[in-house]
């Protein structure tokens, strides 16, 4: 799901960069440093706006300015129970690997539905139901998350296709580049 939050970051600046351009400065730092990261919870999707840049603290010793810069940026949370559109990566007899943009989801063979049966004689590698539902690589999945795992800077997925109206998807979706 997504979300606009109100964050607020630390940048370091070298004296070089002082001068009537600093705020630009400050503004690519920022986008450079947040845009497309995760912190464990969330992934960044894009800064909206700056709010308040702080006046600098010249760091004694090193003549770094330390700035404190508010910003809006829209996150996209993932939450159990959620369902989204995700494309396979990859197939093997233990599972489904796909992603969500940036989110990597595992579909187990026990969390496909029992008609689709893993087909070891396939090119690529694949699990059918030997009539219109093929999934292999590129497949367009519609998934249930059932589980999310948290690290430092990353979230993995558990899903599911074994219910009504999840599993493979006919039609193109929407997919998160950044």
């Amino acid at each position: 799901m997504f979300f606009l939050y109100e964050l607020e970051r630390t940048i370091s600046l070298h004296p070089s960069f002082f001068g009537p351009r600093v705020n630009e400065r400050l503004q690519d730092k920022l986008l450079a440093d947040v845009e497309g990261t995760c912190n464990g919870q969330y992934y960044i999707i894009c800064v909206v706006d700056i709010i308040e840049i702080s006046e600098g603290r010249v760091m004694p010793g090193t003549g770094i300015a330390n700035y404190i810069v508010r910003y809006r940026t829209v996150v996209w949370r993932p939450f159990k129970g959620e369902t989204v559109d995700a494309i396979v990566s990859s197939v093997n007899r233990m599972g489904v690997f796909a992603d969500v943009g940036p989110l990597p989801i595992f579909v187990s063979t026990h969390l496909i539905p029992a008609e689709i049966k893993w087909d070891a004689n396939a090119t690529p590698p694949q699990y059918t139901d030997n009539a219109d539902q093929v999934i292999e690589k590129g497949t367009h999945l519609r998934v249930k998350i059932i589980g999310l795992r948290s690290d430092v800077g990353s979230i993995f997925a558990i899903g599911s296709v074994k219910e009504d109206f999840l599993g493979y998807c006919l039609f193109g979706l929407l997919i998160l580049i950044y």
